[in-house]
């Protein structure tokens, strides 16, 4: 294997293990909260169960990312492509938006979602806004792969 297509699939790596990474740590926050909350009142399942998967999408933007680099370079399909060494590194560096921010995003959105567990605690009449508080946090995620898929788009093999 070439030195440029181990590169990319470095980059194919970093976009769903750090995105997956902080989805997993905001899981795990929500889930805590959530597990508190639920001890006291389990009829709020399906609400905490929301807000505990929300930090869940950067993960799943991650992997959508590393398909997307697996496919551009042939791995998918088995036949892969000869990259030369600026393509291996555009791809790697493409990959980036998504990984870091969708691993600062799912950690952050683990808190916001672990705070509106509690507000739905103490105010179940605020559901609403409890669900737009970390969906805010959505937005920079959804960039993060915005930005990753026209880079990728933008590199030519």
């Amino acid at each position: 294997m070439e030195l440029s297509t181990a590169i990319a699939i470095c980059g194919a790596a970093l976009a769903a293990g750090l995105a997956g990474c902080g989805s997993a740590v905001g899981v795990g926050i929500a889930g805590e909260a959530g597990a508190g909350v639920l001890t006291e009142d389990p009829k709020k399942f399906g609400l905490v169960l929301l807000l505990q998967a929300l930090p869940g999408t950067q993960g799943i933007y991650g992997l959508l990312a590393g398909f997307l680099i697996m496919n551009k370079i042939g791995l998918l399909g088995g036949q892969v492509v000869s990259l030369t060494l600026g393509q291996g590194l555009a791809i790697a560096f493409a990959a980036l938006p998504v990984g870091i921010v969708g691993w600062v995003s799912g950690i952050a959105q683990g808190k916001t979602s672990a705070a509106s567990i509690q507000l739905i605690a103490k105010r179940p009449e605020e559901a609403g806004k409890a669900v737009i508080l970390p969906a805010m946090v959505e937005t920079y995620a959804v960039l993060g792969l915005l930005m990753t898929v026209l880079l990728l788009n933008g590199i030519r093999i």
